[in-house]
């Protein structure tokens, strides 16, 4: 599987869309946004969504952090069960 975040810095969301795929054992990738990608491509690439973090798994557009869970989950990477 090939994940890839679109972050931004000091995004606390972001920071939770990569805990959730360490919680998840899975590996990804992170590009960060005035850094590996400027803001006119991230505009490009995710248009109309404007917020931090995006996802990209296997190259769909899976959304933001929110929808990332909402994958995982239905995809059995991540349990939705409280322990």
């Amino acid at each position: 599987m090939d994940i890839k975040i679109y972050t931004n810095q000091g995004c606390g969301y972001c920071g939770k869309a990569k805990e959730l795929c360490k919680r998840a054992g899975l590996e990804y990738t992170e590009y960060r946004i005035g850094t590996d990608i400027t803001k006119e491509e991230f505009r490009e690439l995710f248009a109309p969504a404007r917020g931090y973090p995006q996802f990209l798994i296997d190259d769909e557009k899976i959304g933001g952090l929110t929808e990332a869970v909402k994958f995982f989950v239905e995809n059995k990477l991540i349990t939705s069960k409280v322990k």
